[in-house]
């Protein structure tokens, strides 16, 4: 499970940097963190990809001003239960090449497109958005979830050839990987669109997937949630969001939690809150009330003259801090019931219950009273 950080904090700007600072961040960071250079690094990997959400955001005027009021709310996608939707987020190896820009500039730094060597090309990733309960989110589950996206085509083995096919120089670039267009006085050179960069084609392509060496398909992913997880969470399930093109590497899928709201309890961080009825003559008397927690019913003394709203705290009978042994608090605030209808004899004895009290047993009564007068007498 992951947290988002703060999009300045990523690229290591002010948040009133310009637009060519945060080009210049990204620039310098993108160059370090890049996959090809630190093979075998999950983590590089993981910031390579943050560094281009977040450059994303923050490159487009419309977008910064979005996430400046709102945080990362602003690019909540809707949806909840087992609906699917698709990553808010482009392929950051694109957003590279987009700043980069592809050709000599790029291969500076790298040398080749190594992730699309030979029309290869990297999965996209996946976001997918799961409704879980409170006793689901407090003890842990796993979940069987259903997407549909792409896995390797059977019939080619994700290289899409067809059997006894060959490799050819692809016809549109001549093997150079980019086309070059003429636009008034000026020459730009594009990536090829026949064979993507690779400067290669397959003579015959794979009919079941039509040279793509991927096909959409239902697929199901199982989940473990750990204990104590929360809204917003991200669990991120490596190499299970779309296929590579060509026998390229998958993408990975971002599950982000949803807890379900509770019917008795309201969720604070790690502590609980619940509201519980009590007569009001446990409240004056006091005594012992059994109230709701996540693990059963739990005892709570009530001391006399407890007043309506009161708020007692339970010790360790709130949510559990994730990769901890602790657990928050439960807090049971108590709403002193008053009888709506009374028999006569009830009436009775609580008439003379009230002759009985003075002005000593209600010091709430009385300072209110006490203040009252002197409002009036300018006291």
């Amino acid at each position: 499970m992951s947290k988002k950080r703060d999009y300045y904090e990523v690229l290591g700007v002010s948040r009133n940097a310009s637009q060519d600072e945060i080009k210049k961040a990204y620039r310098r960071l993108a160059v370090k963190y890049h996959p090809d250079k630190n093979p075998g690094n999950p983590q590089a990997e993981e910031l390579f990809k943050e560094l281009g959400e977040a450059y994303e955001v923050l490159s487009d005027p419309e977008k910064r001003a979005a996430y400046d009021r709102f945080g990362h709310e602003a690019f909540r996608v809707g949806g909840r239960g087992h609906s699917r939707t698709w990553s808010e987020f482009h392929d950051p190896f694109e957003i590279f090449r987009d700043v980069f820009g592809s050709g000599n500039i790029f291969e500076q730094f790298f040398g080749s497109t190594s992730f699309e060597t030979g029309g290869r090309q990297r999965g996209n990733d996946l976001r997918y958005d799961l409704e879980i309960t409170l006793e689901e989110a407090a003890s842990g589950t796993e979940k069987e979830i259903e997407i549909q996206k792409y896995e390797t085509c059977e019939e080619c083995g994700g290289t899409g050839a067809e059997k006894g096919s060959r490799i050819v120089t692809c016809p549109m670039c001549r093997g150079k990987g980019q086309v070059v267009t003429s636009r008034g006085f000026f020459q730009v050179a594009q990536t090829c669109p026949n064979c993507r960069g690779a400067g290669e084609v397959i003579d015959r392509p794979c009919r079941a997937c039509n040279g793509e060496g991927r096909r959409e398909r239902l697929s199901r992913v199982r989940l473990r949630i750990p204990p104590g997880i929360d809204t917003g969470a991200r669990l991120r399930s490596a190499g299970a969001g779309d296929a590579g093109r060509k026998g390229g590497p998958p993408g990975d899928l971002y599950v982000v939690i949803h807890v379900k709201e509770h019917k008795i309890f309201d969720r604070d961080g790690q502590d609980l809150h619940c509201k519980v009825p009590i007569p009001f003559t446990t409240a004056a008397l006091g005594g012992e009330i059994r109230v709701p927690a996540l693990t059963g019913l739990v005892n709570l003394k009530i001391p006399a003259g407890t007043q309506s709203g009161s708020v007692f705290r339970i010790k360790g009978q709130g949510m559990p801090v994730f990769q901890s042994n602790q657990r928050g608090d439960l807090y049971v605030r108590v709403e002193v019931e008053v009888p709506t209808q009374l028999n006569s004899e009830q009436r009775r004895k609580l008439e003379e219950f009230a002759e009985l009290c003075c002005e000593n047993n209600s010091p709430i009564h009385k300072s209110f009273y006490e203040r009252l007068r002197d409002f009036f007498t300018g006291t």
